[in-house]
């Protein structure tokens, strides 16, 4: 293909992006693009965009804390605000630390902390099938065991009173609020990985109420929230034992409760 053909052929396939609604029709436009193993591959990929499957499904992955990550149809897409926990688990977290990621997903978040901590032993854990297959790809570089179940249920006994740091980034989406989710969430990412119940915090509470039996002494618990939800997380969090506090990123417009656990606490 020529480049005046190349040129027409992205610029129309921006347009058709565009017309979509996708904000950032160029990037995506380019990344599709190369992605593509042929012209016909390339016209399904941008008909899959534009009836609205999230990109990462189309292209195979995700960019996540520098790493590219793996991300299959119908798993939880990692999100930038996300990398909030990996920078504060890097903060807390000692060399060579047990690290325990529940609600894996694509296994993002805990491929990321693997690569920032230095000797990090991980494990992971997810209730869907799906995501399970997808993070054991993307943990397997760094010897991570996944395991699927509910929460804790299928952890090795033996991490009890062991984990340096604990994770988790739980649904916390109202579930009078999932149905206002844009479509490329409600639709085609699973309903486990968004919907955390009347008030979005079902999932935590549950993470919360059981931290401090799989917590080393001076091991700390990270979980996402919303900024609306965190003083009452930060609270529930306070009740079950752990010294909390709510962190904030406004580049990443994120938020997140941290607890430490210590045992005299």
């Amino acid at each position: 293909m020529t480049d005046a053909a190349s040129n027409k052929q992205r610029a129309g396939i921006i347009g058709t992006l565009r017309a979509a609604g996708c904000v950032f029709a160029e990037g995506e436009a380019d990344l599709l693009i190369a992605s593509a193993a042929t012209p016909q591959n390339l016209k399904t990929m941008v008909e899959r965009r534009t009836s609205g499957e999230p990109l990462e499904h189309i292209v195979g992955w995700a960019q996540f804390c520098d790493l590219r990550v793996e991300v299959d149809p119908g798993v939880f897409v990692p999100r930038h605000r996300t990398e909030l926990l990996v920078r504060h688990a890097s903060k807390v977290a000692p060399p060579g630390a047990t690290v325990v990621d529940l609600c894996c997903g694509s296994g993002a978040v805990g491929a990321a902390i693997a690569a920032a901590i230095h000797g990090a032993r991980l494990f992971a854990v997810d209730i869907d099938p799906a995501a399970v297959q997808c993070a054991r790809r993307n943990l397997s570089p760094v010897g991570a065991e996944v395991f699927k179940g509910d929460l804790y249920t299928p952890l090795p006994p033996g991490l009890r009173g062991r984990v340096d740091v604990l994770v988790a980034n739980v649904p916390y989406v109202p579930t009078g609020e999932v149905s206002l989710l844009p479509p490329e969430a409600r639709l085609y990412e699973p309903r486990v990985a968004l919907d955390g119940g009347p008030d979005g915090l079902d999932m935590f509470r549950r993470v919360a109420s059981a931290a401090t039996a799989w917590l080393a002494p001076g091991g700390h618990l990270l979980v996402e929230t919303s900024a609306a939800q965190s003083s009452l997380a930060r609270d529930d969090m306070s009740r079950n034992g752990l010294a909390s506090r709510v962190v904030h990123s406004e580049e990443l417009d994120a938020t997140a409760v941290i607890g430490r656990w210590e045992d005299n606490y």
